[in-house]
């Protein structure tokens, strides 16, 4: 019995770490192609439709000065990490009732995945880390 919790404890970590070195962040910039309609990241970004999305992972919602962010999302108390944007990136609207965002979500999982390893490459100032 305690080879097979072992093992399966050993699989579990093994998922995470994999998980982990699956991100790309090169794939997730052509996933950020579809972002790119409404928001901007990198050290010449400005907000748009949507915020720039520099520093993106450890910030608050709606903290983004000069743009106009929905009364849902200002207030929802979130800090974006990686599991937060997950969840949001699936379904905006679900995650943030009453969010500006039009965007029907993202699903695939890989995706996401890339995405979040693409945007955690830029820091507050937008320049790479």
């Amino acid at each position: 019995m305690r080879g097979i919790v072992a093992v399966t404890l050993m699989a579990l970590v093994g998922a995470g770490v994999s998980q982990a070195q699956a991100q790309d962040a090169a794939a997730g910039e052509k996933v950020f192609a579809v972002c790119k309609a409404c928001h901007q990241i990198g050290e010449t970004a400005k907000n748009s439709v949507g915020p720039e999305l520099n520093g993106l992972i450890g910030r608050h919602s709606g903290s983004v000065a000069g743009y106009n962010y929905s009364a849902a999302n200002k207030n929802s108390g979130l800090t974006w990490d990686e599991a937060t944007f997950r969840e949001y990136i699936k379904d905006p609207k679900a995650k943030i009732p009453g969010t500006k965002m039009v965007f029907a979500g993202l699903k695939d999982d890989k995706k996401i995945d890339d995405l979040i390893a693409f945007l955690k490459q830029f820091d507050a100032s937008g320049k790479k880390k």
